[in-house]
């Protein structure tokens, strides 16, 4: 029972977030000193920065045709558009699911299929919130796009928000992808974009709540009970 709760409160960290945690702890130590409510305040916000960069265990679906959420927090679009240029996906409209991360949501991101990274294109942007439908255009972004085992193609696209202003991808091109594997964070509330292959019809709505890893947000091929794997 312990080690049960132990896991459910006590989560690992994103590497990234180490020296956020540390500096939000120096902090709160100087204010404590200052003046206790200060100190108080600064503990909830160094408790906050431990949460923000949680990495939890995710159990990944693993049957075929499945393409899982990249990222935890609320469907806000499931619309079709054209992907960004630099991913080379052709000026066609997809269908574009959009991940909405507040500030109080897990920010690592997976990779929704599993393929192999044949493209990385990073393009600087504006800080509009990632709620709106322009951010997709207007706001730093990074793409992704993964080619799997049929060539056929995948666009992930992280996409800064108001607050957040620093996107990290972790891959390369040529990087070899599971489904479910982290690829990148977004630091301090964003968005990721989905650009689901030629038809692909998506499993969601506007308002569903997903988590990284986990969720399916569409499935191509067949459609047979998913099958689960511990990572």
């Amino acid at each position: 029972m312990s080690v049960s709760l132990v896991g459910t409160v006590v989560k690992p960290i994103h590497p990234d977030g180490r020296k956020f945690i540390a500096a939000f702890a120096i902090a709160t130590v100087i204010l404590w000193f200052i003046w206790t409510p200060l100190g108080l305040l600064g503990l909830v916000l160094t408790i906050w920065c431990y949460y923000f960069f949680r990495d939890p265990v995710r159990t990944v679906p693993m049957d075929e045709g499945l393409i899982v959420s990249p990222a935890d927090g609320i469907v806000s679009l499931v619309e079709p558009a054209v992907p960004p240029a630099e991913l080379g996906l052709g000026p066609d409209p997809l269908t574009r699911v959009s991940v909405f991360m507040s500030v109080f949501d897990c920010h690592v991101n997976r990779a929704p299929v599993a393929g192999e990274v044949t493209a990385v294109a990073y393009r600087p942007g504006k800080f509009l919130s990632a709620d709106l439908d322009k951010a997709s255009e207007d706001n730093e972004r990074n793409g992704i796009v993964l080619t799997m085992a049929d060539g056929t193609r995948l666009g992930v696209v992280q996409i800064a928000g108001l607050v957040a202003r620093r996107i990290l991808c972790e891959v390369d091109r040529g990087v070899r992808l599971d489904r479910g594997d982290r690829f990148g964070l977004i630091r301090f509330g964003s968005r990721l974009d989905v650009y689901l292959p030629d038809g692909t019809a998506p499993r969601v709505a506007v308002g569903q709540k997903m988590t990284s890893g986990e969720s399916i947000i569409a499935v191509f091929g067949d459609d047979r009970p998913a099958i689960a794997r511990v990572e």
